[in-house]
């Protein structure tokens, strides 16, 4: 069967899910849920993701999110890989976890904003036995945000949704909306066993393959590729160690792999290389402890301010 056509052009707001492999559950505890966010987090900095709406499930997640860019497929790819990175790490494990591809319906805003925020903050409700008895006790949604309950990150935007519905009071409106329940269109579409790639007009539709192949064919500047000679030099050089140092493994109580880890981090991220070529550089036994130990590097640079600016001074270098 062929792949459902991906939709993708500048300013474009899609319904994205991603389930589990096998129907697996993809979060375990509160710390693989904050992992998550965190992930979410990193797609705004990075590629400008427009987070409206998310609700985070046990073996599957829903996004309302909008591309300014148009690159829905890169932030995706960074999105479930970081975070499949760091579920591995916990969980001590290793391979895929989610089921195939993400999928991702491109809806016609602002005529479908609503129903599909509706749809994706009602899920913990809509199951056979419900997760909670009210919508706002379900902390892993954004819901909780739209009825004031909690602070708004900075990478979420509720603002679009708000103005929809014509109301002094967005925050009352909304919950008032959300308690009606799902509508009969709405249930009848996710109904279906295979979703199409656009949700809206005709019209939409057509404009909507228009602009996507359009964006397909433009000629666009491609990636510069970092070479991980560059790389280490520039590493060694902030950090102060001596390049040959950056791949050997050392252990033990109180040795500092700082630099080795931003090093291994930036070769996948900058230098495009794959775990096994990573592996063999950097002397490593296997793919899996690449990983691991970028997974690491990630958990540090989210913990460690000095670090976190460390890296960043590093890859304005790399990448001027």
């Amino acid at each position: 069967m062929a792949r459902p056509l991906r939709v993708e052009y500048e300013g474009a707001y899609y319904h994205v899910m991603s389930r589990g492999s096998g129907r697996q559950r993809v979060f375990h505890g509160k710390e693989y849920y904050e992992r998550f966010l965190l992930c979410l987090e990193q797609a705004h900095d990075r590629f400008a993701l427009e987070c409206h709406a998310y609700c985070l499930m046990g073996n599957h997640y829903h996004l309302l999110v909008r591309t300014p860019r148009g690159n829905l497929s890169r932030a995706m790819r960074h999105i479930n890989g970081v975070y499949t990175q760091y579920h591995n790490y916990l969980r001590n494990t290793d391979g895929p976890l989610f089921r195939g591809r993400y999928k991702s319906i491109n809806i016609e805003a602002p005529s479908y904003m609503l129903e599909v925020s509706r749809y994706i903050h009602r899920n913990p409700v809509e199951t056979s036995k419900p997760m909670v008895q009210r919508l706002e006790d379900y902390c892993w949604s954004s819901y909780p945000v739209y009825r004031n309950q909690v602070a708004c990150p900075g990478w979420l935007y509720k603002e679009a949704v708000f103005s929809e519905l014509e109301s002094g009071q967005p925050t009352k409106a909304y919950g008032r909306f959300v308690e009606q329940g799902n509508d009969e269109e709405t249930e009848k579409f996710y109904a279906k066993n295979q979703w199409p790639a656009v949700r809206g007009s005709e019209r939409f539709a057509e404009n909507a393959y228009l602009q996507s192949n359009a964006a397909s064919k433009e000629v666009k500047r491609p990636r510069t590729v970092i070479s991980a000679r560059k790389i280490l030099l520039a590493v060694a050089q902030h950090t102060g160690c001596a390049k040959s140092s950056l791949l050997k493994s050392k252990r033990g109580r109180g040795v500092d792999n700082t630099g080795r880890g931003l090093a291994m981090k930036l070769c996948q991220e900058q230098g495009g290389m794959k775990l096994r070529e990573m592996a063999e550089l950097f002397n490593v036994g296997s793919d899996s402890a690449v990983s691991r130990s970028i997974t690491r590097t990630n958990e540090q640079l989210a913990n460690d301010g000095s670090m976190n600016r460390l890296y960043k001074c590093i890859l304005q270098d790399l990448t001027p």
